[in-house]
């Protein structure tokens, strides 16, 4: 399958970057320490494939998915083969006492590339998924971070998302809420990060999800009005190993766009997967249509497609990865922006923020409503659009 096609482009976006630093990035990678926390995840996988590649003089992975540990390292056996450095995976959660053990144990790390994260906007529709993602988002990046620091680390790297900027969504402020954390964190120890456009077929992404439904011959739906920027795997692995090693403190790199990177909608690319699987589009006037006429139309390499507009909580029409007020430095890579971030005195906000969560979290009166309006008053640019729909509904 060709990735870079599906998307609308014809050339990978990094490529000059890492020609123009991949010296030094293999001199540091193979003198290097590395853990990879969320490893098994897509962007996990794509990081420690970069390093593996490197020939990294250590490279642990820690995940709570087993099975997908199992996929990365036959992965990474049937395309690399071997390294001679310490490559490990450990199935345990980073937000759990065994992590704390695996810490205190294992030596410390130089680098510590926490890739961990609660990703989808359909994660706010109940309290109790975004107690959830409040842990993972929020609290394990705090939390793993001081382990970092306590046992010597040289740098923490923690993934962030273009829904950062000026949020829409829960997910989104989850993580703006997670940099002004490292912010404060980047007092005791160097941290960058990166605001991400979509990853094209990551696990549980819509794409991927056109995957899915090709091989169990069921219709594609997509939304035909909302706009995204999209990278590959590979590059999502490229701008994480980037920033981790060549960012300076609190440093957010983010996908420039250009040429090769513009905004493109779910439905142009429905339309493009399914031609380069040998079918027509067919495009059907609702989801029972397209569900009723699959197998007659697919009998005759016609595609049933499902395109609509989008309804649901949180989906902004267009991402964008920096705000207005942020400062940019875009002359130092050729593909990558980097938002330049400065020492911030007034934390204070963050204690009350945790402060309430805790005493919400202990009182079991767990209301969506009530941890909205606590985003809101720690990120004032929270834009958060409730439409009552969420995407539990569409197909």
């Amino acid at each position: 399958m060709d990735v870079l096609r599906l998307i609308g482009r014809t050339r990978a976006l990094f490529d000059g970057d890492i020609r123009a630093h991949d010296d030094h990035l293999r001199d540091l990678v193979a003198d290097g320490r590395f853990l990879v926390i969320g490893g098994a995840g897509s962007i996990g996988q794509a990081v420690t494939r970069e390093l593996f590649r490197r020939n990294a003089r250590v490279l642990h992975v820690v995940d709570i998915s087993e099975n997908n540990m199992v996929e990365l390292v036959r992965d990474l056996r049937s395309t690399f083969g071997y390294i001679d450095g310490d490559f490990r995976t450990f199935s345990i959660d980073c937000g759990g006492r065994e992590f704390e053990e695996f810490m205190s144990a294992d030596g410390g790390y130089d680098y510590v590339l926490n890739l961990s994260a609660l990703k989808h906007v359909r994660s706010e529709r109940d309290p109790y998924t975004l107690m959830r993602l409040i842990d993972v988002n929020i609290r394990h990046a705090v939390k793993t971070v001081g382990m970092a620091r306590e046992h010597g680390a040289k740098r923490y790297f923690c993934v962030s998302t273009d829904k950062a900027a000026n949020p829409a969504n829960m997910m989104g402020a989850s993580k703006r809420i997670m940099e002004m954390y490292m912010m404060r964190e980047s007092r005791t120890l160097p941290i960058s990060m990166a605001r991400f456009a979509n990853v094209a077929f990551s696990d549980g992404s819509l794409l991927h999800g056109f995957n899915q439904r090709f091989a169990k011959r069921q219709p594609i739906s997509a939304p035909k009005d909302v706009q995204r920027y999209f990278i590959t795997p590979r590059e999502s692995g490229e701008l994480c190993l980037l920033s981790c090693l060549l960012g300076d403190n609190r440093d957010i790199f983010f996908p420039r766009e250009c040429s090769d990177l513009k905004l493109t909608t779910f439905s142009d690319i429905a339309i493009r997967y399914v031609a380069s699987m040998g079918f027509e589009p067919h495009v059907c006037e609702s989801e029972h249509e397209a569900r009723e006429r699959a197998a007659a139309l697919i009998a005759t390499k016609r595609w049933p497609c499902y395109f609509f507009s989008s309804n649901t909580t949180g989906e902004k029409e267009v991402e964008e990865f920096y705000t207005e007020s942020e400062t940019l430095d875009l002359n130092r890579f050729e593909s990558i922006g980097v938002i330049k971030n400065c020492d911030t005195e007034d934390y204070v906000p963050l204690d009350e923020f945790w402060s309430r969560i805790e005493t919400m979290r202990q009182s079991g009166a767990w209301d969506k409503k009530a941890i909205v309006a606590l985003f809101e008053s720690l990120v004032p640019e929270f834009g958060h659009l409730e439409t009552g729909r969420y995407l539990e509904s569409r197909m």
